[in-house]
C-alpha cells in the first residue's frame, strides 16, 4: 500500500489546499523531486505531467497509516473540484519512493515553469 503523497503546489504548507491534506500527514514531510514537468496554469495553482521530460521539485509527506484511505477520498474530490482535471497516479521520486500525485490530465498548453518548482515561479 502507498501511504506516501508527493505535493507540487496548493496542497503544500501555506498553501490553499493544505488544511485538507494537514489532518493526516505524519510529519513534516521531506523535499523531492519527480521526473516530469511543471507548468502554470494562469490560475492560481500549477499543473503537473509526470509523462515529460524534466523534474518537478515539491515535498512527499507520509500519510497517517490509520486514515490513507480517508486522506485519498477527500483529496481526489479537492483535486478533481479543479474542472475535473486532475487525477491521482503513482509516482516515483529521485530518491525511490513510491507516492501518489496529482497529474493534470486536460490538453490545454500552459507555460512550463523552468525552475519546476511552483514557490519559484517567476
Amino acid at each position: 500500500m502507498i501511504r506516501h503523497l508527493f505535493v507540487y503546489g496548493t496542497l503544500r504548507p501555506g498553501e490553499e489546499r493544505w488544511p485538507h491534506l494537514e489532518p493526516f500527514v505524519v510529519d513534516e514531510g521531506t523535499d523531492e523531486t519527480v521526473a516530469g514537468a511543471l507548468y502554470d496554469t494562469g490560475n492560481g495553482y500549477p499543473a503537473a505531467r509526470f509523462d515529460r521530460t524534466g523534474s518537478i521539485r515539491g515535498r512527499i509527506y507520509e500519510l497517517r497509516a490509520d486514515h490513507v484511505d480517508e486522506a485519498l477520498r477527500l483529496l481526489d474530490d479537492v483535486e478533481g473540484a479543479v474542472l475535473d482535471l486532475f487525477h491521482r497516479v503513482e509516482v516515483r521520486t529521485s530518491s525511490g519512493r513510491r507516492a501518489w500525485a496529482y497529474e493534470y490530465a486536460g490538453d490545454a498548453r500552459f507555460a512550463e515553469i523552468p525552475s519546476g518548482s511552483w514557490l519559484q515561479r517567476p
